[in-house]
């Protein structure tokens, strides 16, 4: 009888699948489930400093030929081919121990963070590769000479270097910001799970969606990447802290200027309110969020729940309920079997590791409370109940601490299905107890007592990345303690690293340099493609305010014909008292400001009575809009409305209207242009700013042949 070799798992380097040309030295890696010998893993031979050379050339160059928005549409595309093909994600993901709710967590959350990064960066940021940051300041007394911030993309490569308990959100999470901001990946997995990552990166291969050199993979041992890396390379690392510590002594990291980044070891807590007890909706909450933070991925994730922090007279009740529900909702086993809600540790080492931290807890005043260090019988894939010698299986721990400020269980971390019950006099011991885990990635408070979330929020949040406030308005519907959203920012001081991933743009803004620039109003609205004042302007309408003849009103004009700078300048239109009388009476707007003449000269604010600040912005509109149908589609909105000058009956209002921004959608035929508004009175004295949000076609279409336009 032969036994056949298992097969290396590929990296992939300089856009082509590559191998090495022996085995000598592999890793072997084994299904969780049944000890089954699955993969070889080697990167013995593969010259990192090419693949680091070929993302920061190539890789670069060609997501640079790509906008932001149209980078964002290519990731929307990848999670749509992804979703498509999950099915086959999952029967890979179930040889790691994974069950189906572990693979929603991990495969479909991954695609999800997908969707949702895409979705933002295609909202909120610009359809440019320069994102301003902030408004400009002058720093000149005649408006010549400004300066600003601005955000380019980094010009190295994003090793990413990630942990063997998420092989598929743990890639994607980082990638996904990385490719939006044009910055080119090396991702270099876990070697237990890699083979999973190694699936997914085949499968965006297969899509044709990735640029040459955006993404590359590094199956194996990767000990000299930072050897040749610098200061345009950025790392972003998942792991254990005394791993992160080791590459965050790096010369290249210490001296060289890497960006460096990690999530690391975190001892996350959650706390019961005093108010909670038993037969309450947030005791019941409470119980069900540890029991899934201590069993989803068999407790393999950097969120889970280790301390439940309770009011002492609750232990016993606690305690006692975490038994019932962990008797009645758990069964271990292989993923693949039905009924199966826990699945194995992701490898016999990663048990060893977890059994032999439970040992030193007990060892340092910790009791079993629930569970067994004992291989416990489990459900095999053909639904018998046995042992197997050879799977990653353990049963749930609970432990009790008579000390409850034990060093151990605020320092060790059983990195799998163990938890332990802490108990607290009041809420300052509480805070205290959260705090003794040196930092971490999220902690949960529940309570339905606004002053107890206030007390324990803010004791805990310098402590913390993440706080989840869990109650009965929120049991149904909360996301839960241990999954972090692409929306919010992912991680958390000290033990946890001290890093933030995710958080939408700000995930990308982590892959860009912010820079600060300086110079002329032509010259930054050159740069940033956004309009600065004091830069030049094409105007049409009133020769009095600096129309040029025969200019062409912008709201006549399309995508493909607007230019940022292209402004129209109105008459002066006269404000009647009857107006704003008659304005006030149809809107309910009976403010004193604008009725009553005495009370308004005695307002500190006001010459006497004024128009309304909204009757102006409305006035204003009438005397830039263009009646007749044409490339603007809709306004949309205002943003960045302020009043700075009063308007009394006699006074005359004109308003300058400028292309500021041009966004067009790559998904739509229209865009989006934001309007620098401007309201003057026959002074010259700024009476209102703001900006105008319109919806504008890109080509001239619908309305082009419409009778009597105009």
């Amino acid at each position: 009888m032969t036994t056949q070799t298992p097969e290396l798992v590929p990296s992939y380097i300089q856009d082509s699948w590559w191998t090495p040309t022996g085995t000598e030295g592999a890793t072997t890696v084994l299904d969780a489930n049944t000890g089954q010998e699955l993969a070889l893993v080697s990167a013995a031979g593969l010259d990192l400093a090419d693949a680091v050379n070929h993302g920061r050339t190539v890789g670069h160059r060609e997501l640079g030929k790509l906008t932001l928005h149209e980078r964002a549409l290519r990731v929307k595309e990848m999670a749509q081919y992804l979703n498509e093909r999950r099915q086959e994600l999952y029967e890979v993901s179930y040889k790691t121990g994974a069950t189906q709710v572990d693979n929603m967590v991990d495969i479909d959350g991954g695609i999800g963070a997908l969707f949702i990064l895409s979705s933002k960066g295609r909202r909120e940021m610009p359809n440019s590769n320069v994102v301003q940051d902030g408004p400009a300041e002058p720093l000149s007394r005649d408006g010549s000479f400004l300066g600003g911030h601005i955000y380019t993309r980094i010009p190295g490569v994003a090793a990413q270097i990630n942990a063997f308990n998420f092989p598929v959100w743990g890639m994607l999470e980082k990638f996904a910001p990385a490719f939006i901001a044009g910055v080119p990946t090396l991702v270099k997995p876990a070697t237990p799970t890699g083979y999973l990552s190694e699936a997914v990166v085949r499968m965006l291969v297969e899509s044709g969606l990735l640029p040459a050199g955006s993404l590359q993979l590094v199956s194996g041992s990767a000990r000299t990447l930072l050897d040749v890396l610098d200061y345009r390379d950025m790392v972003s690392f998942t792991g254990s802290a005394s791993t992160a510590d080791a590459l965050k002594s790096h010369p290249n990291v210490v001296s060289g200027g890497i960006r460096f980044t990690a999530e690391t070891d975190s001892l996350n807590a959650a706390i019961l309110g005093p108010d909670a007890v038993a037969g309450t909706p947030e005791f019941d909450a409470f119980i069900k969020s540890v029991v899934t933070e201590m069993t989803v991925k068999a407790g393999q994730k950097c969120t889970a729940i280790r301390r439940a922090i309770v009011p002492a007279e609750l232990e016993d009740d606690v305690v006692a309920a975490l038994a019932d529900r962990l008797t009645q909702r758990v069964v271990v086993g292989d993923p693949r079997a039905e009924g199966v809600t826990m699945g194995a540790l992701a490898s016999l080492d990663q048990l060893g590791d977890v059994r032999g931290a439970v040992e030193a807890m007990v060892a340092a005043g910790g009791e079993i409370a629930y569970g067994t260090l004992d291989a416990p019988r489990v459900r095999t894939a053909s639904g018998e109940e046995q042992e197997v010698p050879d799977g990653a299986f353990m049963s749930p721990l609970l432990l009790t601490w008579t000390d409850a400020k034990a060093e151990a269980v605020h320092s060790l971390e059983a990195f799998g299905p163990v938890a332990s019950v802490l108990g607290y006099r009041d809420l300052d011991e509480a805070v205290e107890l959260a705090a003794r885990g040196s930092g971490s990635l999220v902690a949960t408070v529940c309570t339905n007592d606004g002053e107890t979330a206030r007390a324990l929020t803010i004791g805990i949040a310098g402590h913390h990345g993440r706080i989840h406030i869990l109650n009965r308005e929120t049991a149904r519907t909360s996301t839960g303690h241990g999954s972090p959203v692409p929306h919010l920012v992912h991680g958390g001081p000290g033990r946890a690293g001290g890093g933030e991933e995710l958080g939408g743009v700000r995930s990308i803004k982590h892959h860009m340099q912010r820079s600060a620039i300086q110079g002329s109003p032509n010259l930054l609205t050159a740069v940033t493609g956004v309009w600065h004042t004091g830069a030049d302007r094409v105007i049409a309408g009133a020769p009095e305010f600096g129309a040029v003849a025969g200019a062409i009103h912008p709201f006549r004009k399309s995508l493909a014909e607007l230019r940022i700078g292209d402004a129209f300048a109105s008459p002066l239109r006269e404000v009647t008292l009857d107006e704003i009388t008659d304005f006030a009476k149809t809107t309910g707007d009976t403010f004193y400001a604008h009725t009553d003449a005495a009370a308004a000269a005695a307002n500190p604010f006001f010459p006497g009575v004024v128009a309304h600040g909204y009757l102006l912005v409305s006035w204003a509109a009438g005397l830039f809009v263009q009646p007749a149908p044409g490339p603007v589609l809709a306004n949309y909105g205002l943003e960045n409305l302020r009043f700075i000058t009063p308007v009394p009956a006699g006074d005359r209002v004109r308003v300058t209207l400028t292309a500021k921004k041009i966004t067009p959608r790559v998904t739509d035929e229209y865009g989006e242009v934001a309007w620098d508004a401007i309201i003057h009175n026959q002074d010259d004295e700024i009476v209102a700013t703001y900006d105008v949000l319109t919806l504008v076609e890109k080509e001239d279409t619908i309305y082009q042949n419409w009778p009597g336009r105009g």
